[in-house]
């Protein structure tokens, strides 16, 4: 089992510790790509429209100046950096050493900036979104689907694909639609549902820390995923097809 998370939007920067170092970083085969995002990062990041082309206010003045320095940024692993909504619900901190391990060696997380990176990956707090766009890039989306699949269909192969990212975040790569599910998060009141954004994604993050903190094996198809999740929610399994991908569906009540 693979979980596939969106970074945060926020970030907690690390206070000490050694600069990052690509070679260290997951999926080797984007360092070439995420070199051209870090120099097109710092570039856009140091110019006069720096704010209004990262798509952000003034307030986050100062993170987009860091981007133009994270090179000598201090690291820390993704787990750490990244916080907010999704990350306080999966609860890395809480876990027993061995369920770290578990989502160390589980959770890969799609970034605008580094593509792909694992959980445990030593990285700099930086801001910048998967729907913005850089002068040497383009939107950023249609820049990593062009470089993902090389680094991560290989990766994915035999796994099954829990999919908890936001769309922006989806749209950057498509794994196999047969063994990828889709986490959907519905609220149901007086027999009618609507979509949730903030309770999905504290949903999300807390079936990811069920699936890697629960007992017995992690599940390896659609049907054992909805076991797992009917465990803890109301769930429902849409099948996919050929194109579409598997959906789970969870409704909270209320």
């Amino acid at each position: 089992m693979l979980i596939l998370l969106p970074p945060s939007e926020g970030k907690t920067a690390a206070a000490a510790g050694e600069p990052f170092k690509l070679s260290e970083l997951h999926f080797p085969e984007l360092t070439a790509a995420r070199q051209e995002v870090l120099a097109a990062l710092a570039h856009v990041s140091s110019s006069p429209g720096a704010l209004a082309r990262l798509g952000v206010g003034a307030s986050l003045a100062a993170e987009v100046q860091r981007n133009t320095r994270l090179h000598d940024e201090p690291s820390a692993p993704a787990h750490t950096v990244y916080s907010g909504v999704l990350y306080d619900a999966l609860g890395y901190r809480n876990m027993t050493p061995a369920q770290q391990r578990k989502a160390d060696d589980a959770v890969v997380v799609i970034s605008a900036l580094w593509g792909a990176i694992g959980f445990a990956d030593r990285i700099p707090a930086y801001r910048l979104s998967m729907s913005a766009g850089l002068p040497e890039t383009g939107k950023l989306s249609s820049y990593w689907k062009k470089h993902l699949p090389a680094a991560l269909d290989a990766h994915a192969d035999g796994h099954l694909l829990v999919d908890c990212r936001s769309s922006s975040y989806a749209a950057a790569w498509a794994p196999a639609p047969e063994r990828t599910v889709v986490v959907n998060v519905f609220q149901e009141r007086d027999g009618k549902r609507t979509v949730v954004s903030h309770f999905a994604k504290h949903t999300r993050g807390e079936l990811a820390r069920h699936l890697l903190t629960r007992r017995g094996k992690a599940p390896a198809t659609p049907a054992a995923l909805l076991k797992a999740a009917q465990e803890q929610w109301t769930a429902e399994l849409m099948p996919g097809t050929a194109r579409r991908p598997h959906a789970l569906n969870i409704v909270l009540s209320g």
